[in-house]
């Protein structure tokens, strides 16, 4: 159980550093990436992008 919470914690602070890097190859600003602004900030929900990078993710395990 403990692993698992490292390897989310790692992944959501890797994915946030790699987010503007992804941007420039369309990641973020697919049809069912959501950003819109409430409270004075913007919030952002990448649903489509989340699962390009999780189908990406699971065909390079498979290979592996």
């Amino acid at each position: 159980m403990f692993r698992w919470l490292i390897v989310v914690v790692l992944a959501l602070v890797l994915m946030s550093g790699l987010t503007a890097w992804l941007r420039r190859f369309g990641f973020g600003r697919l049809p069912g990436d959501f950003e819109f602004r409430a409270f004075g900030r913007d919030w952002q929900l990448p649903i489509a992008s989340t699962v390009v990078l999780s189908m990406i993710a699971a065909l390079i395990a498979r290979l592996l």
